[in-house]
């Protein structure tokens, strides 16, 4: 049935086919005008993982999820599908992300590849970690409470990290120079291990709103 769910979504998203179109030409130009294809690698994947929560809101318009569960499908299996597809968006984006910028960037000589696929594997896990966190605040709070209490998390989110530097600058280390300090390998393994990380919360993610979609009533 996962199949027939991530079919009906894309077919919803295909009345959206022209923002979609707009949302590649604005990569493209970005890729061409701009040499920081560290913002080229991270807009689209997030721009276009936030179509999940559109699907969402389409099949809760008009109390569309109570003729949705009348058909032979598990509510663990919608909420597996929400994060399929979350991943497929934001993955397919995020691959040619990758294309996009190396072949601009070779065309330019502004930056090396290695450098661009050390960036690229560096935000998969900030996409990752944001599917994990919006997927269940929609599905418990529905469009425009959702929208609000995910706000607020990254909010929070965002305090903690400063916190964090903040305290590492009091005690003398610079996390930045640090990081720019690493060897290759080291990164490799830091990224790698920070990626490992970001799917075992994702996966945690899913069994949170897989609980929250079971106690929801239509």
């Amino acid at each position: 049935m996962m199949k027939g769910l991530l079919i009906k979504d894309f077919q919803l998203m295909k009345g959206q086919k022209n923002f979609f179109f707009l949302i590649f030409i604005i990569e493209i130009a970005m890729a061409a005008f701009s040499d920081d294809f560290s913002f080229i690698l991270g807009f689209l994947p997030f721009v276009l993982s936030l179509f999940t929560l559109s699907t969402i809101s389409y099949d809760e318009f008009d109390n569309g999820n109570a003729f949705l569960f009348t058909l032979p499908i598990s509510r663990t299996c919608y909420t597996a599908e929400k994060y399929c597809l979350a991943l497929l968006l934001g993955g397919g984006a995020w691959i040619f992300a990758v294309i996009t910028a190396i072949v601009f960037s070779l065309s330019k000589k502004t930056a090396d590849v290695s450098e661009i696929l050390m960036v690229a594997v560096m935000i998969l896990p900030s996409l990752l970690l944001i599917q994990a966190v919006m997927i269940p605040f929609h599905l418990k709070f529905g469009g425009e409470k959702g929208r609000i209490a995910l706000i607020g998390a990254l909010g929070v989110l965002s305090i903690i990290v400063a916190v964090i530097v903040k305290a590492a600058e009091m005690l003398g280390i610079d996390i930045i120079n640090t990081i720019n300090n690493l060897q290759m390998s080291s990164m490799g393994l830091m990224a790698a291990v920070i990626l490992i990380a970001a799917v075992i919360v994702l996966l945690v993610s899913m069994k949170i709103s897989s609980k929250i979609m079971s106690r929801k009533e239509f």
